[in-house]
């Protein structure tokens, strides 16, 4: 019986110092713990200042305004010039380059001789058209006999046939010589009058500047090969790339606020074209044309760009009342919990304090001073911080700094 009764008190004893090393060891119940790091994790958002620190960040309230505000998307694109204001000089028939003054970045006028091309092919080519012409104005006039002896049945019919043949085998021949001196550069007037030439001159067709030289002085180039490439910049436009789910928001005339890489001067442009077809990065090209044009400006620059897709009455706030901290943007509002009765509360010695809450938020459009604002539901907006909003967040940072060295 005292067996029985030793082993029961053993039990009960073990059982004691098994609870009581189990609440020794955490120092707290575990529930307690979860309501401290809630509690933490609360007041983590909550900044408190004192009557003077109050009055030194400029704290002012406001209110959510009812502002008109310009839809906008960002878009990226680059400076171009259309087809015809960019010109890629190549020689119908290649040749040595004997002569150029041409360096990047010079102007050239149109009509301006930009090159000579020299080859020896050219004056066989000459060559072939005179005797092909001479040899058609004896087959022409040939011709004319025999069809004169053929009227009075003179000749054979056979003898008339080879002469026609003859007569429009040669014309062919000097109509083709004669198209591929002209397509060549060659003067043509030069050539009939017997000025045989070895070289042709380069004329630039357009006003420009020189962007590309591929050659230099005793290069052979082929037809294929481009010698220079002039652009005219008078005429330059803005060429955006739209991502699909932007696409509905455009029409033509839309207005484009614009800069240039390393420049913070905003250019503005309108949408002058809407590209019909989706590429295969999802995306579609806009022509837009620029307000006021630049000489300076130089196709190939990259932008970046703002499309007002016109102006809606939405819910906004100014921009210094709202903060980004760590990639998230955030308003302060006068805490209204249910632990404090007032936004101010008193301590005992008489001292006021001022408590806030830092609230998370999504933002719309941006115009003029204000942002688009989308706040969760319960967030008093009336108690809202629109000045000093930055006064309380880096108060906030420097608790949070004391915390940790704590």
């Amino acid at each position: 019986m005292k067996t029985i009764q030793g082993m029961k008190f053993s039990i009960i004893v073990f059982a004691a110092i098994s609870l009581f090393a189990s609440c020794g060891s955490s120092g707290k119940p575990s529930n307690i713990e979860s309501k401290e790091e809630e509690k933490y994790e609360e007041e983590g958002s909550e900044v408190i200042l004192t009557e003077a620190q109050f009055k030194t960040a400029g704290i002012s309230f406001g209110v959510i305004e009812s502002k008109q505000i310009s839809g906008t998307f960002k878009a990226n694109g680059v400076l171009d010039v259309p087809p015809q204001n960019k010109v890629s000089i190549s020689v119908a028939m290649g040749g040595f380059l004997k002569q150029t003054s041409l360096l990047e970045g010079k102007r050239v006028r149109k009509g301006e001789m930009i090159a000579v091309i020299e080859n020896p092919e050219y004056v066989g080519m000459q060559q072939d058209y005179l005797e092909a012409k001479s040899q058609l104005e004896y087959a022409k006039a040939d011709y004319g006999r025999q069809q004169e002896l053929g009227k009075e049945n003179i000749n054979a019919q056979k003898t008339l046939q080879q002469s026609k043949a003859s007569f429009q085998t040669l014309s062919a021949k000097v109509n083709g010589l004669k198209e591929k001196i002209k397509v060549s550069g060659l003067s043509l007037t030069a050539v009939e009058n017997g000025n045989i030439q070895s070289s042709i001159n380069i004329y630039s067709p357009i006003n420009g500047f020189v962007t590309e030289i591929n050659a230099n002085i005793g290069k052979f180039v082929n037809p294929t090969d481009v010698l220079f490439e002039i652009v005219d910049t008078e005429h330059l436009h803005a060429e955006l790339t739209v991502f699909e789910k932007d696409v509905p928001k455009l029409e033509i005339g839309q207005k484009v606020r614009f800069t240039l890489a390393n420049e913070t001067t905003e250019r503005i442009a309108k949408v002058y074209l809407i590209g019909r077809e989706i590429g295969a990065d999802r995306t579609v090209r806009i022509h837009c044309h620029i307000e006021k044009e630049d000489i300076h400006l130089l196709p190939g620059m990259y932008l970046k760009a703002v499309v007002e897709t016109g102006q809606m009455q939405v819910p906004a706030l100014p921009d210094e009342a709202i903060v980004d901290y760590q990639g998230q943007k955030y308003i302060f509002v006068a805490s209204d919990r249910k632990e404090k009765t007032d936004t101010i509360n008193r301590k005992e010695g008489g001292e006021s304090e001022y408590h806030f809450e830092m609230i998370a938020i999504q933002l719309g459009n941006s115009d003029v001073g204000y942002a688009e604002v989308i706040l969760p539901e319960g967030v008093d907006k009336a108690k809202i911080v629109v000045k000093g909003a930055y006064s309380l967040l880096s108060k906030m940072k420097n608790s949070e700094e004391e915390g940790e060295h704590h």
